[in-house]
């Protein structure tokens, strides 16, 4: 009752007329004179009104102070542009109406203010995006044209070799533009409010492999190694999209293999801990300097690396977007890495349980090395 104005006040004046009560009740048995009882009523009862109008104005300044704080902070935060969350240390959670609506105001200036501040920080994002897609855009789009004009402006007088090695440079950079385009597509669509997931129970270890035979040649023509390695002996099975798993795990080996040298290694580790499916991707490249690696998640960054080759670039949203397949999954990823021995980026998701014995589920061995030839 208490915790509520009405009951506040109720419970004030009730207790006033109770002292006031008591008061006349004492005096009239000391009092055997009826004209004196009646001119003292009379006296209590006025002053008892003067008592109440001076307690209702106490009671209401104690209210309206309450309230007036309230309506400043209320300004306070309006001035500030929403930026500065006001700080209402007298209102409890548990006191009346008053105290209540200051600590909902307080919850909620501190939302809009957080919000606001991650809508700039996106804002800030979203320009220095649209900045990066239009030089990456530009710069092929730019040599595109810039050899086919030579092929328009010199048509039949290049040789045969020139004009291949010109239509064979414009295929590149129109490689390049289309890989561009369909990871930003990708990215969009990752990123939108219907993005959602198709879920299957599938084999990590399984999938590792398909991963790594998909890079082998790729990885044999650069004189780098990429093996598969199941740690343990059961089998480790998710439930997800196997397709934007595989894309993950296809921009973590396109990554490390364009940070490993001629004579490196790339290893997939599958395995399980406490409930969780865990995927190492390990290289033995020349690693990543630690005042990059906060960033290697963020789009556009790209960090130094060994493959620098025309047509082999990239526009950095490889890790971003495997970093929002993996957070779809309900999973994480981190990195590590040290310069000259090599990076590694562990991605873990939730681990199916075991399919009933009375319907197994029969799945070939995923092949497994012993080791790999480089430091944990």
């Amino acid at each position: 009752m208490l915790n509520t104005l009405s009951g506040r006040l109720a419970t004030m004046l009730a207790a006033m007329f109770a002292v006031v009560a008591a008061l006349l009740v004492g005096v009239s048995q000391r009092m055997p004179d009826l004209h004196q009882v009646i001119e003292l009523g009379s006296m209590l009862l006025a002053a008892a009104i003067a008592f109440a109008l001076l307690a209702a104005l106490l009671v209401f300044s104690l209210l309206t102070r309450r309230l007036h704080r309230l309506a400043l902070a209320m300004d306070h935060f309006r001035d500030s542009r929403f930026a500065r969350s006001p700080r209402l240390d007298w209102a409890r959670a548990d006191g009346d109406e008053i105290d209540r609506l200051a600590v909902a105001f307080a919850d909620l200036s501190a939302r809009i203010s957080s919000q606001l501040a991650e809508i700039e920080r996106h804002d800030v994002q979203r320009r220095e995006l649209l900045a990066n897609v239009s030089h990456d855009l530009r710069t092929p789009l730019t040599l595109m044209q810039g050899y086919l004009e030579t092929l328009l402006l010199r048509h039949g007088e290049l040789g045969p070799a020139e004009a291949r090695g010109c239509i064979e440079v414009a295929t590149r950079h129109a490689e390049r533009l289309g890989r561009l385009v369909a990871d930003l597509f990708e990215l969009s669509k990752l990123d939108g409010p219907a993005a959602a997931i198709a879920g299957e129970r599938f084999s990590l270890g399984e999938l590792a492999q398909d991963v790594a035979q998909k890079f082998e040649l790729h990885a044999q023509a650069r004189d780098v190694g990429v093996r598969a390695l199941l740690r343990g002996e059961a089998d480790v099975a998710v439930h997800g999209d196997i397709g934007l798993i595989e894309r993950a795990l296809e921009n973590l080996v396109e990554n490390a293999l364009r940070h490993t040298p001629g004579g490196g290694e790339v290893c997939i580790e599958v395995a399980s801990d406490a409930g969780r499916a865990r995927v190492n991707v390990r290289d033995s490249g020349s690693g990543i300097p630690s005042e990059h690696l906060p960033h290697v998640f963020e789009r556009y960054f790209q960090a130094p690396r060994v493959d620098e080759r025309p047509g082999r670039t990239n526009a950095g949203l490889g890790l971003a977007i495997t970093k929002r397949i993996v957070a779809l999954h309900g999973g994480e990823i981190r990195v590590a890495s040290a310069l000259g021995v090599g990076t590694v980026f562990s991605l873990e998701l939730p681990l199916c349980a075991p399919p009933p014995a009375e319907h197994p589920e029969e799945r070939p061995p995923c092949p497994s090395a012993s080791s790999c030839a480089f430091p944990a």
